[in-house]
């Protein structure tokens, strides 16, 4: 089974993904709502890791990235790249790992950055791009450490057009993203993935397949 749908149905099953009526923080209504936040305990973020790393190997197979590293942005990159970094060691990839602070300190070891130096190719990992702020700003502080931004790893794709109805990018913020950068995205799921397995006979999806017509409504009307 692809790793994507294997994600989809974990986060289905720990809540992490949710269907109904939302509002994101830009204001725009959506059917379906994915909360990172749910993933609270040591299985389900040992179990996220795993799909964090197995997603990193495969796009380093398919030739779409390398990388020496990882870094993970101030805060909730620091937990997802410490587990990823453990993940990857349990698949005989053992690779260094770092994070920063936002505020830098002025005592003790001081400075912004905390374990390994940034060296070589180095892979942020965060939960979603939404603005991708915090990964312009990881960017520039791992080439001021003289590395190499490597790409960005990312939960979920939501595959959808920034801005508001009737100033509609043509990008999504994704897209945005990489051409503003030059620093490609993987992603473990995106919404075609979603899509997929609610058209499927997955027997954890099938009570969620209800919402199914108002997501592909919503990918219509925002899809990039």
């Amino acid at each position: 089974m692809p790793v994507a749908r294997q994600f989809l149905e974990f986060a289905l099953q720990c809540g992490a993904l949710a269907f109904g009526d939302f509002t994101t923080r830009s204001g725009r209504r959506t059917p379906y709502f994915f909360d990172a936040g749910r993933f609270d305990r040591g299985s389900t973020l040992g179990k996220l890791a795993r799909f964090y790393a197995q997603s990193l190997l495969q796009a380093q197979d398919d030739g779409r990235i390398q990388f020496d590293m990882l870094f993970g942005p101030a805060y909730k990159g620091i937990a997802l790249a410490s587990a990823t970094a453990v993940a990857l060691a349990g698949l005989d990839r053992d690779v260094a790992f770092a994070y920063n602070r936002k505020e830098r300190k002025d005592h003790g070891e001081g400075g912004e950055l905390i374990g390994a130096a940034l060296r070589g190719r180095v892979m942020i990992v965060d939960d979603v791009i939404t603005d991708g702020a915090a990964k312009r700003e990881a960017i520039e502080l791992i080439r001021a450490h003289g590395a190499e931004p490597a790409g960005v790893v990312i939960m979920l794709d939501r595959m959808e057009r920034t801005g508001a109805d009737g100033a509609l990018s043509d990008r999504s913020a994704v897209g945005a993203f990489e051409q503003a950068t030059g620093v490609p995205v993987i992603s473990i799921a995106r919404l075609d993935d979603l899509l997929a397995l609610l058209r499927s006979d997955s027997p954890l999806a099938a009570t969620a397949s209800v919402h199914l017509a108002s997501i592909e409504a919503y990918r219509r009307r925002y899809g990039a």
